[in-house]
């Protein structure tokens, strides 16, 4: 224990009397000690009764803010100032800034415990870290620690006034269980998006509000107010961390790892509260010890609720499978991960009436969060040392099936974008070296083999993290059960297109080399500028030559020069096309900014294939693209495709509303993107055919998912429905079988492979294959009028995650990426979102493919 900050070295040493023979100064001396004693004592009594008259004198948050919780939302600043406030006035709570969102709004983070744990906070966390092997050191850590994350979907609003409620009775009346217990509280996750909520809201509601469901106040307008600024849901995000929020909030909770971690969250206004332990499924990695804690968290809750007479239920509907999840990803990283859910919602607003005639009001929302999170801090400290060896176990990674995942490094790019998601998680990898690993390929789920180099990427599982990277990277996560919240399948090799093998024997490593920086040179003889072409960060840099009046073109063809060869693709940049006096400074400036890797050439006769003259190298003209918003659009692709031209792409975008959308004229734009929807209401029969004509005078029309259907079957289109199959007499099946029989006809987030041409430019850059995420079981016929770039042939089957008995059948012989051509234009129909999530990393060079590389050397008037 280290040193009271109060006291002095003078009250800490006795003077030894025996030095002293006369005793009369023994006795003088005695008695000064004596009354430093008494002194320190009564020092000592007086700064506990000024810390205890320090809580009590704290404000509550109706106090500070003017009014009761529940009586209006509170906006996010008030917020952040309560928690400065009290931060600022006691001494067991300490406020950190960790990050700011897209709309400049600061996120913080409390930490709540005793006084001395609060000064001892850096030998707490130290100490904690190094129970789980990522530190050395004392792994004797005797405090629990608990955070609590609140409002991660922003008009689930009344976890963030829960979080102030929570913040001043630990401070003032439980103050107890912080001798033992650091909590670490997260107010609001995605303050962007509880604004737009409680603004919108706050401009709407009736004084006093309206409990009727039909009021305005009860309905919020598209896109609501869950998502964040870019309409990602924060709570699919915690593994693939594609968002600013959950990247600066991963900086600082793999700081910490903490035992337990709650999620709180609202569900739609007729639920009882839910909270753990969770329903299957689970995922194999989660120990017993956390299952059943979680049961005993359950009960701790389960006590409070009864002696109110509040209605709850557990082990329903909320599993532990999908990883991105705030109860998942914590529980993997050894965590006791729990999702609270409060009915509520976007919907419930000040006060609702529920259909069973009961007023659901803010005020109660918060009481019901308030009272789990202060139950979850109680049965923490009555277990802090159970707690901490369960935890320790945790990272004892030796019974894990595989040890090591290889990945093939034939893309430099992609791997470098893998290595960054690694790094956001702490997690270590080497570079192979040159032999065979064997284990599951990738490629066939099957036994085989895999020639490694030292380019090739290994993330072993003996590690601190190896259960995450199990997680993460296995070929295909075993399901107990196919009643599922989110997708059964995420594999990282699958989502960002790596040839991999899954060892269950350590394959010989290196530690991993720096990428060495590429440096270019100009070159004023050059007749032309060469580069690659087959990653997201070439489609970058060509956005940026574009944006810079740069032209350059692209080869429909492979080619070889100088004794290189180059595939389909390929940018070449010619200074017939760029008469400008500083055309080679910057173009070495912007391919050297984007590390793309320049060959100048001297001719333009080519040793094989088409020479740069040919009508097969193709220029690509600035192209104006615009995306659509709105009513009927579905706000979280729309968001994911806003995201990845602002953020990844790095290239402008128009973003236009269904509300004035028949009204726009098409003419000023190059590209138009339709993102997941229904658009019966927008696509009318006469809008259908202005988007034809657009097209047929050199438009580009890119619709995804669900937008197929506003073109289907439809008169001057080439995009046909396929008869899927039907489960027959589903009367006959007994109630309580129901939703599982239902299942049948489902494919809950699964792979197929597909064959892909890769002589199209639709699919320049990828192999002949491609593994697509699945989210349902529509299909479409193979385009008879038209390019079938992307298709899954009678063979095609499911690879990994869930997919029904009967939905399975649809899938073989069915479209997944087409080009329907009319006039001088092109329709491309996406069957399966290749942006999912963002984190679907090997479909996004198709969409870059769609928007440059097609129609894009027609200039438009």
């Amino acid at each position: 224990m280290k040193e009271n900050h109060f006291q002095s070295n003078i009250f800490l040493t006795e003077p030894n009397i025996s030095r002293f023979p006369n005793p009369f100064i023994s006795l003088h001396l005695a008695n000064i000690n004596f009354i430093f004693m008494k002194i320190y004592k009564l020092i000592a009594i007086a700064i506990l009764s000024i810390s205890n008259l320090n809580a009590q004198n704290i404000q509550s948050p109706s106090e500070f803010l003017g009014y009761e919780i529940g009586s209006r939302f509170t906006r996010h600043h008030k917020v952040v100032e309560y928690f400065e406030y009290v931060s600022n006035s006691l001494s067991n709570v300490k406020l950190e800034k960790y990050g700011e969102t897209n709309e400049h709004r600061p996120l913080y983070i409390s930490y709540i415990s005793s006084e001395e744990n609060i000064r001892n906070l850096e030998d707490i966390r130290k100490s904690n870290l190094s129970q789980t092997g990522i530190l050395k050191g004392n792994t004797d850590n005797k405090i629990a620690i608990v955070w609590m994350s609140y409002n991660v979907h922003g008009n689930e609003a009344s976890s963030t006034e829960a979080s102030m409620l929570t913040l001043y009775e630990l401070v003032t009346s439980k103050k107890e269980w912080l001798k033992n217990t650091l909590v670490i509280i997260d107010p609001c996750i995605n303050p962007d998006g509880r604004d737009r909520y409680v603004n919108w809201y706050n401009q709407v509601k009736s004084s006093p509000f309206d409990i009727s469901q039909d009021s305005k106040e009860h309905n919020e307008p598209w896109p609501g107010g869950r998502p964040n600024h870019y309409l990602f849901d924060l709570n699919r995000d915690w593994a693939w961390a594609t968002q600013v929020e959950t990247q600066q909030r991963l900086k600082v909770y793999n700081k910490w790892m903490p035992h337990i971690h709650v999620d709180f969250h609202e569900q739609y206004i007729n639920n009882p509260y839910y909270f753990a332990p969770a329903a299957a499924p689970f995922h194999e990695i989660i120990t017993e010890w956390q299952r059943n804690f979680q049961t005993e968290i359950g009960k701790n809750h389960a006590k409070y609720f009864d002696k109110e007479g509040w209605l709850y239920f557990t082990k329903e509907s909320f599993d532990l499978l999908y990883p991105s999840y705030g109860d998942t990803y914590p529980t993997y990283m050894g965590a006791i991960g729990m999702t609270y859910e409060q009915a509520g919602h976007g919907r419930a607003g000040l006060g609702i009436q529920t259909d069973n005639g009961e007023i659901l009001t803010l005020k109660d929302r918060a009481l019901h969060h308030m009272t789990t999170g202060l139950s979850t801090v109680e049965i923490a400290s009555k277990n802090v040392e159970k707690i901490n060896s369960e935890f320790k176990k945790f990272f004892d990674n030796s019974n894990l099936d595989f040890k090591s995942y290889v990945l093939k490094n034939d893309n430099i790019d992609k791997t470098n974008r893998l290595k960054k998601l690694l790094d956001k998680h702490e997690i270590s990898y080497e570079n192979a070296t040159n032999g065979i690993a064997k284990g599951i390929l990738y490629s066939t789920s099957e036994e085989g083999k895999l020639n490694t180099t030292t380019n090739d990427l290994v993330i072993h599982t003996n590690q601190p993290k190896g259960k995450m990277v199990k997680v993460l990277f296995e070929p295909k996560a075993f399901l107990a059960d196919s009643l599922t919240y989110d997708i059964t399948a995420w594999s990282i090799p699958y989502a960002h297109g790596f040839e991999a093998i899954a060892s269950k024997i350590s394959v010989n490593s290196t530690k991993s080399i720096a990428t060495e920086t590429i440096k270019n040179s100009v070159d004023k003889n050059a007749y032309a500028y060469i580069s690659k072409w087959n990653s997201l960060e070439d489609a970058v840099f060509l956005g940026d030559l574009l944006q810079e009046n740069i032209t350059p073109r692209f080869s429909e063809k492979p080619f070889s020069i100088d004794g290189k060869s180059y595939e389909r693709g390929t940018l070449i940049i010619l200074r017939n096309d760029n008469r400008t006096l500083d055309f080679d400074e910057k173009l070495i400036e912007i391919a050297t900014k984007n590390q793309r890797k320049l060959h100048s050439v001297s001719t333009g006769f080519v040793t094989s294939g088409v020479d740069f003259g040919s009508a097969s190298v193709k220029p690509i003209q600035k192209q104006k693209v615009a995306l659509l918003s709105g009513n009927g659009t579905s706000s979280l692709s729309f968001g994911e495709i806003w995201h990845f031209f602002e953020t990844e792409l790095q290239y402008p975008i128009t973003v236009l509303n269904t509300d004035y959308f028949n009204s726009v004229n098409l003419s000023n734009f190059d590209v138009l993107i339709i993102p997941d929807g229904y658009y019966d209401e927008i696509l009318s029969k006469n809008t259908l055919e202005k988007l034809g004509n657009w097209v047929q005078s050199g438009g580009t029309l890119i619709a995804i998912d669900s937008a197929l259907q506003s073109f289907v079957d439809k008169e001057g289109f080439a995009l046909k429905s396929k008869e899927t199959e039907k489960e027959t007499n589903k009367n006959l099946t007994p109630y309580a079988d129901l939703e599982r029989k239902s299942v049948k006809d489902f494919i809950t987030g699964a792979f197929f492979k597909s064959k892909v041409d890769n002589t199209h430019p639709l699919a320049f850059g990828y192999k002949d294959a491609y593994f697509s995420l699945k989210l349902g079981n529509k299909s479409y016929m193979y385009l008879e009028k038209g390019s079938n770039v992307a298709y899954f042939d009678a063979t095609s089957k499911n690879i990994s995650g869930y997919a029904g008995s009967l939905a399975v059948k649809n899938i073989p012989e069915s479209l997944l990426f087409g080009e329907e051509r009319k006039g001088s234009g092109s329709i491309i129909y996406m069957v399966d979102n290749p942006l999912f999530r963002s984190f679907w990393d090997n479909g996004k060079l198709f969409l870059a493919n769609a928007v440059f590389l097609l129609n894009s050397d027609i200039i438009k008037k």
